[in-house]
């Protein structure tokens, strides 16, 4: 089981020195791989009450595509994860550009997570219909392994049109894998049908359970060995410290999980060097090792 973080930026705010930091170090102590979240707008909840989304206008964001190009840069061997891409909101030829251009310039360490989201507000400052959104999604993945493996794309399907053009350069990893945050029905059997691997939205557990019978299924279906797709769980940090984050990485590890994230969002621990400090210790407890040792 692989072992990775989650980048607490909305707690870091816009400090460029301690995003890199943070990378730097737990590159250093042997972490697998760094996950970001996506929003490019949060909502004023003065205007769209009753808002109840986690997030508003005064929560922090980096943009992932962006925030890699500069990690691929102070970094080599972490992977750079999106936890997820809001796909359905963005342009699809955009993001094949700048996710093949994130993997070119970190060697071929990007997994691209996507996911359809929950925020109207944002979709409809970004100019794209919320209420298809789903379905949408499904061409898009489609089209983003073309582009990213074909040097000439012509493609007219429902939501999407592109004729004769490609990207250039090409990515490292053609394709570049995609991973499926997923939290219903339609969402398991989509990653079940098109996914590398999926995010699930429930811990270990019958609802687990429920839904990677969906999963597994939707890939047979699809004549697709339910066994190579990968899980994701995520360990957060809070009460219990270092115990709480073994207890959950082994109850992942039981439920058949390949890799997991550890987020120290929301318990506290102030800046960068609060969240560095229970990483490390996490590390120590999880057996994480820098490598090469």
């Amino acid at each position: 089981m692989r072992i990775g973080v989650v980048f607490p930026q909305t707690e870091l705010g816009g400090d460029a020195g301690a995003a890199r930091a943070y990378a730097e170090t737990v590159e250093g102590l042997g972490y697998h791989h760094l996950l970001v979240y996506d929003h490019v707008l949060g909502a004023d909840p003065a205007v769209h009450a009753p808002w109840r989304g986690p997030y508003d206008v005064h929560t922090t964001f980096h943009e992932p595509f962006v925030l890699f190009g500069f990690l691929a840069g102070v970094t080599t061997t972490i992977e750079l994860v999106t936890g997820i891409i809001i796909l359905p909101q963005r342009q699809t030829a955009l993001v094949a550009k700048q996710a093949a251009e994130v993997d070119l310039l970190s060697g071929g360490r990007l997994r691209l997570g996507v996911g359809i989201g929950w925020n109207h507000v944002e979709y409809e400052a970004l100019g794209k219909d919320f209420t298809d959104r789903g379905v949408r999604s499904e061409e898009q993945v489609d089209l983003l392994r073309r582009l990213w493996t074909e040097p000439v794309v012509t493609h007219d399907g429902p939501s999407e049109k592109i004729t004769a053009a490609g990207l250039a350069p090409l990515p490292i990893q053609r394709p570049i894998p995609i991973w499926f945050g997923v939290a219903n029905p339609r969402g398991y059997r989509r990653a079940g049908r098109m996914g590398e691997g999926w995010f699930p939205m429930v811990p270990p557990g019958p609802h687990l359970d429920a839904a990677k019978a969906q999963v597994d299924a939707a890939a047979a279906e699809a004549d697709r060995d339910p066994a190579t797709i990968g899980v994701e769980g995520r360990v957060s940090w809070g009460q219990g410290g270092t115990g709480t984050v073994i207890d959950h990485a082994e109850r992942w590890r039981a439920a058949g999980a390949t890799h997991i994230a550890v987020n120290t969002m929301g318990a506290g621990l102030g800046g960068v060097d609060g969240h560095l400090k229970a990483l490390t210790e996490s590390a120590e407890a999880l057996g994480v090792e820098p490598l090469g040792t």
